[in-house]
């Protein structure tokens, strides 16, 4: 993959790093950004050989929601423009949340608007002691509404509330206790914090990691009593039972009862 915008890095055969790189205008979005990182993150998710990807930026600002000039041209917008551009952006988030593999925020600087739409999709997140968060839409008579559904399922919806309202600005710590983030660093610190997650990450089972994601998105909003209950129950214990069965599966309990490095970490190198 090859991008104007974006920095894409391949670090090994089973990392990819996605860089935004539009430092003179903090990462600001535009409809070539949003594309470009569509057409990114589905390539990304066709790689059957990809089990981690690091979603970071270049310069001092992660990302500072919408550009200006597209918000000028988006002024004289049609509702009919306005809304196929909505529709763009929706998709673009939805191609990052839709990853297979873990994506991993690596948060050097402020997320302004939509940059906190994207540190909300990504699965693990660490952020720098000096960044800075806010959901500012409200200051322009406008609301996070494509965002919206990965914030507040971030946050939850008495915090989503009280930030989606005020359109105050809150630093690492309270996003971090918000559930916004989930490491908090120097500056200096945060790549060492990347890697030690990508060794964690690496260590386990590939498909097992994949199946985990998926389990967690599915799980999320199951209720746990009612109707669905044993559907749900079923369910469970059906994966459960996929896994088990599965070659992966089967290696890693074989290597834990053997007292061995099972075969995805004996042999890092495998497209496996």
């Amino acid at each position: 993959m090859s991008s104007n915008l974006l920095d894409i890095r391949r670090p090994s055969p089973h990392v990819a790093e996605v860089w935004l790189n539009r430092p003179a205008l903090r990462n600001a979005f535009n409809s070539e950004v949003i594309a470009e990182l569509a057409r990114c993150f589905g390539a990304l998710s066709a790689d059957s050989g990809l089990r981690a990807v690091v979603l970071a930026a270049h310069g001092k600002a992660f990302c500072a929601g919408a550009d200006l000039n597209w918000m000028r041209a988006m002024a004289d917008y049609s509702w009919a423009e306005n809304q196929t551009d909505a529709m763009a952006l929706a998709d673009m988030l939805w191609a990052i949340r839709s990853c297979p593999v873990p994506v991993i925020g690596r948060v050097q600087g402020d997320a302004f608007a939509g940059g906190v739409g994207l540190v909300a999709l990504c699965d693990i997140v660490v952020a720098a002691d000096t960044a800075h968060f806010c959901l500012s839409e409200a200051k322009l008579g406008l609301l996070p509404a494509t965002i919206g559904p990965y914030v507040v399922q971030a946050i939850g919806e008495r915090a989503a509330q009280r930030y989606f309202t005020t359109a105050e600005r809150f630093n690492a710590a309270e996003a971090q206790r918000l559930g916004l983030v989930h490491e908090v660093c120097p500056p200096e610190a945060l790549d060492a914090q990347v890697q030690a997650l990508l060794a964690a990450l690496l260590a386990n089972g590939p498909v097992s990691v994949r199946a985990n994601k998926r389990l967690v998105r599915d799980l999320a909003a199951q209720p746990l009593v009612g109707p669905q209950a044993a559907a749900l129950r079923a369910e469970t214990a059906r994966l459960i039972a996929d896994i088990r069965c599965s070659p992966e599966g089967r290696e890693g309990v074989q290597a834990f009862l053997d007292k061995r490095e099972p075969a995805w970490r004996a042999a890092p190198s495998s497209p496996t």
